[in-house]
């Protein structure tokens, strides 16, 4: 028996050793010995991806030396461990050293196959860890097809099938990998318990989670659809808390989501457990401060926690900013605010501490990213320099302001603190196309198709500077404009532009040529506000009449000179003080100028014109990415003995009352009716409302509502003896539609789908506008 266990055990180990090689490369059989002849040259052959000096390193068999075997040996397994080889032989002949070697496939390309569009395919592969040249590792694609399932079940879908297949491609070792998804079922949530929920509404807990339950028409835009988003799941309990807490009450306890999930029919309930406990009215607030480093009345002011109403997190928190924000703008940029509530009976009496730290100056400004800007364009923008004091309002207004310059996609400042009472500011921007190739299409019932498009640099070289070839044609209108600005002159605080332009504007019933030049100077009075002062001098040629009888109208208004000549000065203010170029979100435009015709020349009037725009994002009241925005302008001209009928205005078009064309609503002559001269007095404005549909393309959809007015005060229009009567009633139109905004790699887009609103008999419609890269 003892001898039968031993024989036993003998070949327990032989097929044990066997297994344990079966997986081991094995070195090609050698010479018997360990020495061989002397080593003159050593050859690597079909080696692609090593170098020869690289695979002379790996090797480390010595030349003029007699042929080791171990280190042969040695050698291969070292070759081997490099990953890049199926086999691997070597011959030894007349002192050459032979290696060849079998590489690994490679991945000549990767197609995915079954999910999402494009650019959403290319940034799954972009998650694989996969890409061309990589080896095929079967170890790889493996994880990758794990990685996919996790990246659908993150997005709603369960039960997924992931398959790869490889075709060869001729005449090299590589293989086209076809990614094939076959996307799972969506797990919707058809019911949502919240048992023990007694004083807010199912709408105010589902206010902030992302999991709930599917609406009625949850298929519809707007409404919920009720889908499953598993990576957010484990939140959505804080997030309940946290409704509970904006209403006061402090003491809510909501348990972790408990998910049950019918898998033939992937209907799902959800179920949380509330305890709500007490809503608590506020019984008093304080604010007390470590260091006496600013007035406590300042920090009071403005604080949305009041006495005598219900207590509101979102309050607190907004409180606690304010005040951070008051000790930070006077160099404390590590202020503390830690807020202590003391409840008692359903009263909580809130007391802010603060502790200011230390007072921190700016040590260095310190910028990257910036590929082609030069360091000083940004250097200028910010509000800070090296041995100021910190503020924190100015570093955000800061960033706003490189936002408005319109060249960088991404705009970041941090600190870093270098001692106790310094610190350096990192400004970190990634930055964008600066050049624009504006591009327009509209369509009417009266012009059809019309086209415009310009050329525009923003950023000149990297200089801040901006020059643009302005060539804007359509049927109706022709404008080539050549023109160059410095809008900060050796980084001050002014600025300079000049400008030659001609333009032709062929009017309903003529045509108007104009061809001139313009030098403008400016000065920026605050960070938001502009000063400028510009000087035009033109000519205007006034012909193509749509007939005798237009010529012979249109000669009275311009006292029979049709080409008169002007020269004008405008003083002019801006502000802007909005948080980007294209699509802002928060803050307002504003301008206005004062047109003095009359230093010289034919035309005489004086022009008054104003514009406004404000923005708010509704994002902090209604969760939902919305924009408000209102617009408006005005303008009234005041004539001094000559003012052509052609710097008059009119209204119609994408800047002023969508859905009539451009220019066609003008006050006319009531016994030549047809005969527009324009209004001189001008309002329209407007409202909207964005709201964002795709956040990473910046794509938006707005809703809009029009309203203006133009008329003309004077009672009647003539010259030497001729008189036409105007009417003193005002035009009044109105419109609304939809527009999609999108910012794209080429520029902005703006698709505008009209309707006017109750128009008049004899009123030119436009059913269709679209322009690109301009700023709305």
């Amino acid at each position: 028996m003892r001898f039968l266990k031993i024989f036993i055990y003998f070949f327990l180990f032989l097929g044990l050793g066997s297994f344990a090689f079966a997986n081991t490369p094995i070195p090609p059989k050698l010479p018997k010995g360990q020495k061989g002849g002397v080593v003159k040259k050593i050859e690597y052959n079909n080696i692609v991806y090593i170098s020869d000096i690289i695979a002379n390193e790996i090797a480390s068999i010595p030349l003029g030396e007699a042929l080791d075997y171990k280190a042969l040996d040695r050698a291969i397994i070292a070759f081997y461990e490099q990953g890049y080889f199926e086999d691997i032989w070597v011959t030894f002949d007349n002192g050459t050293l032979s290696f060849y070697f079998k590489e690994k496939p490679r991945i000549g390309s990767i197609e995915v196959k079954g999910y999402g569009n494009e650019s959403e395919r290319t940034a799954l592969i972009d998650q694989l860890g996969l890409k061309r040249g990589d080896m095929f590792d079967t170890l790889k694609l493996e994880r990758a097809k794990q990685t996919i399932k996790a990246i659908l079940e993150q997005k709603g879908y369960y039960g997924s099938v992931v398959e790869f297949t490889s075709t060869p491609i001729a005449q090299s070792n590589a293989f086209n990998l076809i990614v094939n998804i076959n996307q799972g079922n969506e797990i919707i949530i058809q019911n949502a318990i919240y048992e023990g929920r007694k004083e807010l509404s199912v709408g105010d807990i589902e206010e902030l989670t992302a999991n709930k339950e599917k609406d009625f028409l949850g298929w519809m835009w707007g409404f919920n659809d009720g889908k499953l988003h598993l990576n957010e799941l484990e939140y959505d309990s804080l997030r309940i808390q946290d409704a509970y807490m904006r209403k006061g009450f402090l003491d809510a306890q909501v348990s972790s989501p408990f998910l049950s999930v019918n898998f033939n029919d992937y209907n799902a309930t959800l179920f949380y457990k509330i305890t709500e406990g007490v809503r608590y009215k506020i019984s008093d607030v304080k604010i007390v401060l470590e260091t006496p480093v600013i007035e406590e009345e300042e920090l009071y002011s403005g604080l949305k926690i009041k006495k005598g109403e219900y207590f509101d997190v979102q309050n607190l928190r907004a409180d606690m900013d304010s005040i951070k924000t008051k000790v930070a703008d006077i160099g404390y940029p590590f202020a503390n605010v830690n807020p202590d509530l003391d409840k008692k009976d359903g009263e909580v009496g809130v007391i802010y501490y603060v502790s200011a730290g230390k007072k921190v100056y700016i040590n260095d400004v310190i910028i990257s990213g910036n590929t082609r800007t030069a360091d000083r364009i940004i250097r200028r923008e910010i509000l800070l320099a090296p041995g100021d004091l910190y503020n924190l309002t100015k570093v955000r207004q800061s960033e706003n302001a490189l936002r408005r310059l319109g060249f960088f996609e991404v705009v970041k400042i941090d600190t870093k603190r270098i001692s106790d009472d310094s610190m350096d500011l990192l400004v970190s921007v990634t930055e964008t196309r600066t050049g624009e190739l504006m591009f327009g299409l509209g369509y009417g019932s009266y012009d059809k198709i019309t086209v415009n498009a310009s050329v525009r640099e923003r950023n000149l070289f990297g200089t801040g500077n901006s020059a643009q070839v302005y060539m804007d044609i359509s049927k109706t209108r022709q404008l080539y404009n050549i023109g160059l600005t410095n809008p900060r002159i050796f980084d001050s605080r002014y600025s300079a532009s000049f400008e030659i332009f001609r333009s032709s504007y062929t009017d309903w019933n003529y045509t108007e040529n104009n061809t001139g030049f313009s030098i403008s100077v400016g000065r920026l009075l605050t960070n938001f506000l502009r000063f400028g002062l510009t000087y035009n001098l033109s000519r205007s040629q006034i012909n193509d009449f749509g007939s005798e009888s237009y010529k012979s109208f249109y000669s009275i208004l311009f006292h029979d000179n049709l080409e008169p000549w002007k020269s004008s000065i405008t003083p002019s203010l801006s502000f802007d003080n909005t948080d980007d170029y294209y699509f802002p979100k928060n803050g307002f435009i504003a301008s206005t100028y004062l047109e003095y015709a009359g230093l010289g020349g034919d035309e005489k009037y004086t022009k008054l014109y104003g514009k406004f725009a404000a923005y708010h994002h509704l994002k902090s009241w209604m969760k939902i990415d919305l924009i408000a925005r209102y617009k408006a302008q005005a303008g009234y001209i005041f004539d001094e003995g000559f003012t052509p009928v052609t710097n008059l205005f009119s209204m119609g078009g994408i800047s002023t009352i969508r859905g009539y064309q451009s220019g066609s609503l003008s006050p006319a002559p009531t016994n030549a009716q047809g005969f527009y001269v324009g209004g001189n007095y001008m309002f329209t404005n407007s409202v909207e409302l964005s709201y964002g549909l795709f956040e990473s393309l910046q794509m938006r959809i707005s809703a809009f509502y029009d309203f203006g007015i133009i008329g003309n005060h004077k009672r009647s229009l003539g010259w030497n003896g001729y008189d036409f009567p105007l009417s003193n009633e005002p035009i009044m139109r109105q419109s609304a539609g939809l527009a999609i905004e999108w910012v794209s790699p080429i520029g902005p887009i703006v698709l505008v789908f009209p309707w006017a609103i109750d128009p008049k008999p004899g009123d030119k419609t436009s059913n269709f506008e679209f322009t690109m890269g301009t700023r709305f």
